[in-house]
């Protein structure tokens, strides 16, 4: 049961994704409400069959004061699509500071990249221009969104009106 359900807030933000037998026990604990269910799978116990959830929203507000995507390796790989930046390669990856930190280049979203060994051993302490070496895409900051739709794994149809409809108001 690898599948994922977006959860949403109780104003229909998006709040995060959990399993699926996190999501019905939610519903069947009544902390949440079945928003949208599964047209393939179900859920089945011995006498009964439930719904599978795709989408909940819960019943009481969570106030999330900050809702970004934390930094850190496994995100800046997920952004970069595992690969690297110089040559796509999917091998022995590792972070690279496009402005290196000895010339005051900052850990943060806008200055780290996903690059092979060699890549990044080859540039050193240059920037890719100096290198002679282009970049797939300029690195970015994903907003919590969006990160949630492209970056997540597979993303259910359904989650797609709470992901876009939100999305337009930032």
């Amino acid at each position: 049961m690898g599948r994922k359900v977006l959860v949403l807030n109780q104003d229909y933000s998006a709040l995060g994704i959990c399993s699926v037998p996190k999501a019905f026990l939610l519903v069947y604990l009544n902390k949440a409400e079945l928003v949208a269910q599964s047209e393939v799978f179900v859920l089945r116990t011995v006498d009964d069959e439930y719904p599978s959830p795709t989408v909940i929203r819960l019943h009481r507000y969570i106030h999330l004061p900050y809702k970004g995507v934390m930094l850190n390796r496994q995100n800046i790989f997920k952004r970069d699509g595992n690969r690297c930046q110089y040559c796509g390669k999917h091998d022995d990856l590792t972070l690279d500071h496009v402005l290196p930190k000895s010339r005051g280049g900052k850990t943060n979203w806008d200055n780290l990249i996903t690059a092979c060994k060699r890549c990044n051993s080859q540039k050193g302490d240059l920037t890719p221009e100096e290198a002679g070496m282009k970049l797939y895409q300029k690195p970015f900051k994903p907003s919590f969104l969006v990160f949630l739709r492209d970056f997540s794994g597979s993303v259910e149809e359904t989650w797609m009106p709470f992901l876009v409809k939100r999305e337009k108001l930032y």
